[in-house]
Order: C-alpha cells, then structure tokens, then sequence
C-alpha cells in the first residue's frame, strides 16, 4: 500500500516506521513542505492509498480538505480541531470520501475508553469523577483529546460537570488518571503509555483498514475490527 504521512514529528516519524515494516510503500511531508496543505496536490494524491496525519491543530483542517477533495482516504491523529468536525462530516458526506480520525490510536487506550464507558453510570449513584491528564512539554493542545473523550463519556448521561487537570512534564508520552469518588469508597482508572509505538501501530492499522472504503468513522468504533 502507498501511504503518505503528514508530519515527522515523534509521532508521525515512528507512524512511517511502522508502516515500512509491515511492507508498505511510505513517503512524508513535512510542515515546510507542506505549508496550508499546499504539498497535498491532486498528482501527488493519486499516486497515494492512504494519507495519515500527526500534524498540529492549525494544519489539520486544509490537510484534510486537500484529501477528502483530492480523493484520498486520510487517517487522522492529530487531535485540537473537532470543534470543526460537523463541517468535516458533511464534507466527507458530501464528497464520498474516506475519513477516520481519534483522539488515540492505542488500542489499550481504545479498550480504556470502554471502561470509562462502564462505569459512567456511576455518576448517577453518587460518585463524582476527575481527570488528570499528562503530556510532554511539546503537546499543542490542552487537554489532551483523550481527556476530552473521556469528559465527554462521563458526562453525556449523568449531565454532571467532570473537571481535566493538565499537566505537561519533560517527555512524558501520555498518561490518563480517572477518579470516581463517593462518600463510601473510591475507583482509579488510569492509562499510562509506554511510549508512541502504540499510537503509531494503531494508526497504520487504521490506514489499512479504511482502504477501499467510503464514509465517515471514529477510530473507538472500528478498533474492534483492525
């Protein structure tokens, strides 16, 4: 398969790492390269299966334009832009296009967010829940949108307001701590990544998946299947 990676930072260098190893064809640009999505032209585009991108919040948005125009299926990891995802939906609608992005690409983290999932209900019966979240000094956005995710779960049933710490320390890769307390007892949830190996695999995964494929989708809904 012939992908193209967006971004060669940490994570976007260690994404086309892992995909030359398990036998794809990787090119990369970087932000000069690719300034306001300028590098993603229609004759590059159809020379590429699939466009993974680990840009930053501010790229994003023309890159995946650019794709879903251009008729490239893109992967996105970049995290900071889905207040625009309505506008994105209706474009990759509109345009038969291939999309998926997630706030994480572990499937560890994936399988976390189904946990917090099963204990949201808890908020209902008296627990009041807080998230700390920790990233390395270099991370763009705050929180995390991991965190966000989270937030988000906990607070779609019970309606309560669930407070994310964030904290940016040294290299630290990611790490998610979940508190449930109650007047009788106390529940800890966390993830704490290893390192970025996990967010690499799962989106080169994620890129072979959506191969051939049209439509709209979310990385926690598929993670089952890749």
């Amino acid at each position: 398969m012939r992908i193209l990676v967006l971004g060669r930072g940490k994570t976007g260098a260690l994404v086309a790492e892992v995909a030359k190893e398990r036998g794809h064809e990787v090119r990369s640009l970087t932000s000069t390269e690719n300034q306001d999505g300028r590098g993603l032209t229609p004759e590059l585009l159809r020379q590429i299966d699939v466009v993974i991108d680990f840009t930053t919040p501010h790229a994003v948005i023309p890159n995946i334009i650019n794709c879903v125009e251009g008729g490239a299926p893109i992967v996105v990891g970049t995290t900071g832009w889905h207040q625009h995802i309505g506008k994105v939906q209706e474009l990759v609608k509109e345009r038969k296009a291939a999309f998926l992005y997630g706030s994480n690409f572990s499937v560890g983290m994936n399988f976390f967010f189904k946990a917090i999932q099963a204990v949201a209900p808890a908020l209902k019966k008296g627990y009041r829940a807080n998230i700390v979240e920790k990233h390395h000094v270099h991370k763009k956005d705050k929180p995390s949108g991991s965190a966000v995710t989270i937030q988000k779960t906990l607070q779609a049933d019970s309606g309560q307001p669930v407070e994310v710490t964030s904290l940016r320390e040294g290299e630290t890769v990611g790490m998610h701590l979940v508190v449930l307390d109650s007047p009788n007892d106390t529940i800890l949830l966390t993830h704490d990544a290893k390192s970025r190996m996990g967010f690499a695999e799962g989106a080169v995964r994620a890129a072979e998946w959506i191969k051939g494929r049209t439509g709209f989708y979310e990385f926690p809904d598929v993670v089952d299947q890749v």
